[in-house]
């Protein structure tokens, strides 16, 4: 029997294994090996494993100390853009030019969702490297195609008012009205409890207990309108909840937002056929749910809030995120300004030009 230098043990559902390699760094790739092979049960972890099988097996094994939603969102991105058109290739089959193809499918797309199916790309195929179920990563070469860099725009005050009146049509929508009015983050929105509403001297407040950066945990004036909408909601229940009472979760924010563009398309004047909206679309199709948290930023740039609390408020962890917007507002209104001046402003006399007969 050969002896190895190295060896490691570990336990699985009360059952004890043993590990033997000649290196330290075998020793790890056949332990890691070892205990994906049991959690996935049936499924041989071998280079003639389909990506859809490597995927599901790679995330459940790599992705554990991310946030639910962050590995939510990795999942829908890997089964999106990438199983759609290779999921059903063994590993060992896949070539740099299917790597390739799959990038080009996302031309003329944002650069943010290029990067993220990049980025998810590489994962997968680092990781099998890693484990030797291929000799070399196929897509290391990959080369990006060329994105659009989407630029967020506030609505105007005649979507707004469309938007708030939806809105307030459904407490599962709710959350569209704490982004647009007190600056919530979506998932910040959607975790706001009764007990985040609070008054302080008359004064309404939002607690919104955000994480995304140091500054996410703020408070936030409440208008008084939304405040008596919203102000009986029991402390422990959010304040955004389906029609049967219950939390919203990740994949029923997607057909929230999805369900209130409707509406809002519906309250437009949008036609339908047989229950389905028909083209062309009143509301503007690069509308997301930023958008709203970009016009309650817009909104303090024009009430002339200052730029340093307009930064507390949004939460934002660089002050320079939030002068983008402020300059945009200020280039809006030079514009605006500019307008105004050619209508005011009577032109002067011009001199006749050399040459003309009286």
């Amino acid at each position: 029997m050969k002896k190895y230098k190295y060896k490691t043990t570990f336990t699985f559902d009360g059952k004890r294994y043993q590990i033997y390699a000649d290196t330290e760094k075998e020793l790890i790739r056949k332990s890691e090996r070892r205990k994906m092979e049991l959690e996935q049960g049936r499924v041989s972890i071998e280079s003639s494993m389909s990506l859809s099988d490597w995927a599901s097996c790679c995330i459940d094994t790599y992705k554990v100390n991310v946030k639910e939603k962050t590995k939510q969102d990795f999942i829908y991105t890997v089964r999106s853009s990438i199983l759609s058109h290779l999921g059903n290739l063994k590993l060992k089959d896949i070539k740099p030019l299917h790597c390739q193809q799959v990038l080009n499918y996302q031309q003329g797309k944002s650069t943010s969702q290029i990067n993220k199916v990049y980025q998810a790309l590489q994962f997968l195929m680092n990781k099998a490297e890693q484990q030797k179920l291929i000799n070399e990563n196929p897509a290391k070469f990959v080369q990006k195609p060329s994105g659009v860099k989407k630029t967020r725009r506030a609505l105007t005050e005649y979507e707004q008012e469309i938007f708030t009146e939806v809105a307030m049509t459904n407490r599962k929508y709710y959350g569209f009205l704490l982004m647009l009015y007190c600056g919530c983050r979506p998932s910040e929105a959607y975790n706001c409890k009764g007990q985040d509403i609070q008054s302080v001297d008359n004064v309404n407040l939002l607690h919104i207990c955000g994480t995304k950066t140091k500054n996410a945990n703020r408070y936030v004036p409440l208008p008084d309108w939304l405040y008596d909408i919203i102000k009986d909601t029991p402390r422990d229940m959010t304040i955004c909840v389906t029609s049967k009472g219950n939390r919203i979760t990740e994949n029923y924010m997607r057909k929230t937002w999805k369900s209130y563009k409707r509406n809002i398309n519906l309250r437009m004047g949008c036609k339908t056929y047989r229950n389905q909206l028909t083209e062309p679309y009143p509301l503007d199709s690069c509308i997301v749910q930023y958008c709203l948290r970009h016009t309650y930023c817009t909104n303090l740039a024009k009430n002339k809030v200052d730029i340093r609390m307009a930064q507390k408020l949004m939460g934002h962890s660089d002050i320079s995120i939030t002068a983008n917007i402020y300059t945009h507002v200020d280039q809006d209104d030079v514009i605006e300004v500019a307008k105004n001046m050619n209508l005011c402003v009577l032109p002067p006399a011009l001199p006749k030009p050399i040459g003309v007969e009286k």
